[in-house]
């Protein structure tokens, strides 16, 4: 069962973000062991094993909690305001932790919805899923060469996914999809509305692909190299809008 998104989040323009450390939001001192001792591989496969088990509040739990009850007060003070704090989660585990942190947050009723990754590998592709299934599979393949000699970390090709859906609403249904046909995204970075370009420009992929011509153009004007892809609900919108199709002779 998926949760409902919560509380409507304030747009990241007239927010203030607060970015709070996975590993300090959340207590995994244990999970960072098993990551020092026995690899990523271990560490994966344990977080794996317990994604549905919530993890332990950390030392910046109190203060996200906190900027919550700010929020509230705000919002009934000020029901229109766009002016809120927007908690913005960082991380640089495995993309396949983050289901169990999207679990975690959704068991505690907190209200992040944005994810950043902060561990930036060498070589980098974002991509969607769809007609690039295929595409993804090929890369996975070539990646386990390198993990089954132990060479996770320099692995010189690192899949992307950047998505403007929200982690509460989405996340872990698309990261145990992704599982589920065998594929792994080394980073997940959901977006929660906020623009993909300025994001790419830190990520610095080799190329960038989307379904919408909006964030295809977004990202060029910014210096990525990027593809439309022809597939989806997406292309009968540009820019929010709904695109009015020619009507069909009879």
């Amino acid at each position: 069962m998926m949760l409902c998104p919560g509380p409507y989040q304030p747009k990241p323009r007239h927010a203030v973000t607060i970015a709070v450390s996975s590993c300090t939001l959340f207590n995994m001192v244990a999970e960072r062991k098993i990551y020092k001792e026995e690899g990523v591989e271990k560490n994966v496969a344990y977080q794996v094993e317990h994604e549905n088990e919530a993890l332990k509040p950390g030392v910046t739990f109190p203060f996200v909690k906190a900027l919550m009850t700010v929020n509230s007060r705000l919002r009934e003070l000020y029901p229109d305001s766009e002016e809120l704090f927007d908690i913005v989660l960082m991380t640089n585990n495995h993309a396949q932790v983050g289901v169990r942190l999207i679990n975690s947050i959704n068991h505690y009723d907190l209200t992040i919805e944005r994810f950043y990754h902060i561990d930036i590998g060498k070589y980098r592709l974002s991509a969607i899923t769809g007609p690039l299934k295929c595409f993804l599979e090929a890369l996975g393949k070539l990646q386990r060469k390198f993990y089954a000699k132990n060479e996770r970390l320099n692995c010189p090709i690192r899949t992307f996914l950047v998505t403007a859906r929200s982690a509460a609403s989405s996340g872990a249904r698309v990261l145990k999809t992704l599982r589920s046909w065998g594929l792994e995204i080394d980073e997940a970075l959901f977006l929660a509305g906020a623009p993909k370009g300025p994001l790419l420009q830190k990520i610095k992929p080799h190329i960038f692909f989307d379904d919408q011509m909006f964030h295809v153009e977004g990202a060029k004007e910014l210096g990525t190299v990027a593809a439309h892809v022809p597939y989806g609900i997406g292309q009968k919108y540009h820019k929010g809008k709904l695109i009015e199709q020619p009507a069909k002779e009879k």
